[in-house]
């Protein structure tokens, strides 16, 4: 009985499962068959979106390559078109080339005398410029002029009062200068030949005496305290001839350079002025 009962529930139970077995079975088919349904109809949707789109687009495209082609035909007729205008442009510039040459060199010409005209122009303005310095300058140098011809009168009056003193001033000058220059070339002789005797006579001396060295020596000493003496006056003359030549001819630098800053010639003078030579030379 045991086994019978559980038999029995265990068929009841395996009823009820492949009753709820179909039943889910029965309800994933629908839920797929539903499904598939929505996918056929998205992609009869999709695919009629798809075809209406490709359609558009090729009869877009049509329409373009018809277009195209119709552009194409026009671009041809204008590139016909062109060629001809491009056959005559050529043809007339082959016409052109030698008056546009020639217009060309008349430009370079026109452009050459454009820069010797701006040149002129410059010079022109350089030119009127100078000319107003020169005006003034003009001016200043008449002024000037006036001015020099006044002094030039006083100068030549000036001139002239030299001119009349200057004979005299140096015929008294020379006269003075060349005695004082002679009496002193005389005393300078005069003591040279007295130093020349007394050497003379001191040798004599020296050795018509026999000194002992010591006087000797005394002697020699005293006799080279005269010498030097002697010799610093016969210097002191040299210096004072050297002085007085120079003078002179100083004076006659100085006269010969106002004859010739007067405009007088030395030859007007009548005569040479003498400069002496210093003493040595």
């Amino acid at each position: 009985e045991m086994e019978a009962k559980y038999t029995r529930k265990m068929q009841a139970l395996r009823d009820e499962l492949d009753l709820r077995r179909k039943t889910e079975i029965h309800e994933l088919e629908e839920r797929k068959n539903t499904q598939i349904s929505e996918l056929m109809g998205n992609h009869e949707g999709a695919f009629g979106a798809i075809k209406n789109y490709y359609n558009d687009i090729t009869a877009k495209n049509l329409t373009l390559i018809n277009l195209l082609k119709e552009q194409v035909e026009d671009l041809k007729k204008k590139e016909a078109v062109l060629e001809k205008e491009k056959a005559d442009v050529l043809r007339e510039n082959k016409e052109l080339t030698e008056p546009l040459q020639e217009a060309q060199e008349l430009v370079a010409e026109l452009q050459k005398k454009l820069v010797h005209y701006y040149r002129d122009k410059e010079a022109l303005m350089n030119s009127k410029a100078h000319l107003k310095v020169a005006q003034k300058e003009l001016k200043d140098l008449r002024w000037e002029h006036e001015v020099l011809e006044q002094r030039f009168s006083r100068v030549q009056e000036e001139r002239d009062d030299l001119y009349k003193n200057f004979t005299t001033a140096i015929n008294e000058v020379q006269q003075k200068t060349g005695f004082k220059n002679l009496l002193l070339e005389r005393k300078l002789h005069g003591l040279l030949t007295v130093l020349e005797q007394k050497e003379v006579e001191l040798s004599e001396v020296v050795a018509a005496s026999s000194l002992d060295p010591s006087a000797l020596s005394l002697v020699s000493h005293k006799l080279e305290d005269v010498l030097n003496s002697k010799n610093a006056t016969i210097q002191d003359l040299q210096l004072q001839l050297a002085r007085v030549c120079k003078a002179h001819n100083d004076m006659l630098q100085t006269f010969e350079a106002k004859l010739t800053a007067f405009g007088i010639p030395l030859d007007n003078l009548g005569f040479q002025p003498l400069s002496f030579p210093f003493p040595g030379q």
